[in-house]
């Protein structure tokens, strides 16, 4: 089973930066790339930031120019570094494997989540 382990998230004030870690473990996703999603009360889970398998990355308006996705294949880690965060960008950060879909955008390989990395940001 695929395991995954986000860090790095904390309280900061607005204008400041945060770099999150996932860990993945267990079943690796080999033909997948990964993303990053974002939990905010009362808004649901949404992806924010994605990686592909042969690297190419892909982000949500809300975060365009602010946030950046990278990996480590060597180290199985995905990153997102996050500057310049606004008081919206609060909420429960997940990663997942997934992949680029034709009609649907992004979809998720498997169905597991970690336990996510909680990122406050005040003004």
């Amino acid at each position: 089973q695929e395991q995954v382990v986000e860090s790095g998230g904390g309280s900061v004030q607005a204008g400041g930066s945060l770099k999150l870690s996932c860990v993945q473990s267990g079943y690796i996703w080999s033909s997948c790339g990964m993303g990053w999603y974002r939990e905010a009360v009362g808004y649901g889970r949404k992806l924010i930031a994605s990686i592909t398998v042969d690297g190419q990355t892909a982000y949500a308006d809300s975060v365009k120019g602010r946030f950046t996705i990278s990996q480590d294949k060597s180290k199985n880690t995905l990153f997102l570094q996050m500057n310049s965060l606004k008081t919206e960008d609060t909420g429960v950060y997940y990663c997942a494997a997934g992949a680029p879909h034709k009609a649907l955008g992004w979809v998720r390989c498997g169905n597991h989540w970690g336990q996510g990395t909680q990122v406050s940001v005040s003004a």
